[in-house]
């Protein structure tokens, strides 16, 4: 894993999770866990209304968490109700952090290469919805993000089961002086709400 990434890591595993969200965060652990126990691959898809910010961070820190930990067979996506494109913030603080983030395309919802390690296949970032051809058609979690989605799906089709683990939008602090803060708190919030769940992986 990168150095960078490293040094973000051990700062993120001193983050304290709340009792209160443990409790939200444990039945996703357990789904994880059975699915190592039956032997079978874990498809883990993060669903927000505009696949903008909050899921393309779950499902970024997600399967680095997954990596860090040596868990194996662990496959990571995300989607919205609609696609629009991935925000540049994210994009921008998420190397801040110790990921290397190529561009490889120019168009309007660009695709991002996201990498956390020199030899790992990077993860594929850009919006789409969470029924695009890109993501899995069955089998697979419905990790639902923001309350919005969470309202707006009330079927997953395909998914086998279903976490409401929300977020806040940082998108609330655009074009403020806190802007950058307010995304890197997220950002933690997130990475360490996700090292919580593959740290109880057995």
């Amino acid at each position: 894993m990168f150095e960078n990434l490293s040094k973000t890591i051990q700062f993120i595993a001193e983050i304290t999770v709340s009792e209160d969200r443990k409790v939200v965060l444990k039945p996703l652990a357990d789904y994880i866990q059975n699915k190592i126990n039956a032997n079978e691959k874990i498809r883990l898809n993060f669903i927000c209304t505009h696949n903008s910010r909050r899921s393309h961070l779950s499902q970024i820190w997600a399967q680095t968490m997954a990596f860090h930990f040596g868990i194996q067979n662990v496959y990571c996506y995300s989607g919205g109700t609609e696609a629009t494109a991935l925000f540049p913030k994210v994009v921008e603080t998420l190397t801040h952090q110790g990921f290397q983030i190529e561009k490889v395309s120019q168009e309007q919802n660009p695709v991002y290469a996201v990498k956390f390690d020199d030899n790992e296949h990077p993860i594929i970032g850009f919006s789409k919805t969470y029924f695009d051809d890109f993501n899995p058609k069955s089998n697979f979690a419905a990790i639902l993000t923001c309350s919005n989605a969470d309202e707006g799906c009330p079927m997953v089709f395909g998914a086998e089961a279903r976490f409401p683990i929300k977020y806040d939008d940082p998108k609330a602090f655009d074009g403020t002086e806190v802007m950058n803060e307010k995304y890197a708190e997220r950002s933690m919030q997130i990475a360490s709400e996700f090292y919580f769940v593959f740290s109880q992986i057995k």
